[in-house]
């Protein structure tokens, strides 16, 4: 059964889905200007409401056979029927807890959204660069594997090829859910390509993992943008396309910024820095109706010293280690994008963190 805590959460929930129909059942909330709100709001409840309402009609069920079962005055054959339908009772019981730990606790109702994957550069100058391709290349592959779709949307790359900052969507099932608890700093030891006397270097890059939000669930009005376009340039300064053209987008309230040049059109690029826009305004708004989520984000943009890490790379002893879980993993594989043991470990990590929320 769910323990107290986290069904008084779910109850809360349910609490606000039900107060957010009957506002919307009320002829008079179409003159409401929070109409918007409440509609978006009751469609990001309205899954994990109806499955723990289903939750809450079996587990009614459940408990009105055992008594029946166990009353020694009901009629024979009733109390019969009441013990036999017990154990498929109960093991829907157990199966929507579940489907309620993973779809609904902490960040769970997110789980199947796709996700924006930012990564960028921290201390370490170019050798930082060059490791923030090596975590591009590692999410890739992993990706592929997973049968993902892996768009990179913008990226900005040092003298060497590494990327002093690239942005990625990445789109399948349970994409965020496997994705999230990659946010953070990640730091790498090893000795650099420019290194002559063989000496082992730290340095460190940042990932960010944000669930992509759909149009309806952020509201971003037009007068709050400010719309930049410009044609890239090639080597020298010349104008190498003239039909390519950048587009930096600053919504204004927030003072967020999104630069996008990758498309050979304006408006694919503006398209695309939209949907980063949107994501990070909905990661925004998480994070203000929820601390923890605030507190998350946080660590995930961090600085990029060398100090902020959830997992170190260190290729002189050829492992990788996770701090959060405590555990050494093969860096070749790791590297390689083989992350499912890890990615395993480290959903079912987060969702006993959510449960002490």
């Amino acid at each position: 059964m769910l323990d107290g805590k986290v069904k008084s959460k779910l109850d809360e929930r349910l609490d606000r889905f039900n107060e957010l129909d009957a506002k919307l059942a009320d002829p008079s909330v179409g003159s409401d200007p929070q109409i918007g709100d409440y509609m978006r709001e009751r469609g990001t409840l309205a899954k994990s409401m109806e499955t723990y309402r289903d939750y809450l009609a079996v587990l009614q069920e459940l408990t009105d056979n055992q008594e029946i079962a166990a009353d020694v005055n009901q009629d024979a054959e009733l109390r019969e029927l009441a013990a036999m339908e017990i154990p498929d009772l109960t093991e829907k019981v157990v199966a929507l807890e579940a489907e309620i730990i993973d779809m609904i606790l902490g960040q769970g109702a997110d789980n199947n959204r796709n996700a924006i994957l930012e990564i960028r550069a921290g201390t370490g100058g170019e050798e930082a660069a060059l490791f923030a391709g090596d975590l591009y290349r590692m999410y890739q592959n992993y990706a592929n594997a997973r049968g993902w779709k892996f768009d990179t949307m913008s990226m900005s790359q040092s003298e060497r090829g590494g990327f002093k900052e690239v942005i990625v969507s990445v789109e399948g099932e349970n994409v965020f859910r496997d994705l999230r608890m990659e946010g953070g700093g990640h730091r790498v030891q090893r000795v650099p390509e420019t290194e002559t006397q063989g000496r082992v270097h730290t340095s460190a890059a940042t990932v960010a993992v944000m669930p992509e939000a759909e149009e309806y669930e952020v509201e971003i009005k037009p007068e709050d943008l400010q719309i930049s376009i410009q044609c890239s340039g090639g080597p020298g300064g010349q104008s190498v396309n003239t039909t390519q053209s950048s587009v930096r987008i600053i919504h204004v309230p927030t003072g967020i910024t999104v630069f996008m040049q990758e498309e050979k059109s304006q408006h694919k690029n503006k398209a695309k820095g939209m949907r980063v826009l949107r994501s990070r305004l909905y990661e925004l708004k998480k994070a203000e109706e929820d601390a923890k989520r605030a507190a998350e984000r946080r660590g995930q943009t961090g600085s990029g010293d060398r100090s902020e890490r959830i997992r170190t790379y260190n290729f002189p002893q050829d492992r990788c280690t996770d701090h959060r879980l405590q555990k050494n993993f093969a860096l070749g594989d790791i590297m390689e994008g083989k992350l499912d043991k890890l990615i395993t470990e480290l959903v079912e990590y987060a969702k006993q963190e959510d449960l002490k929320v």
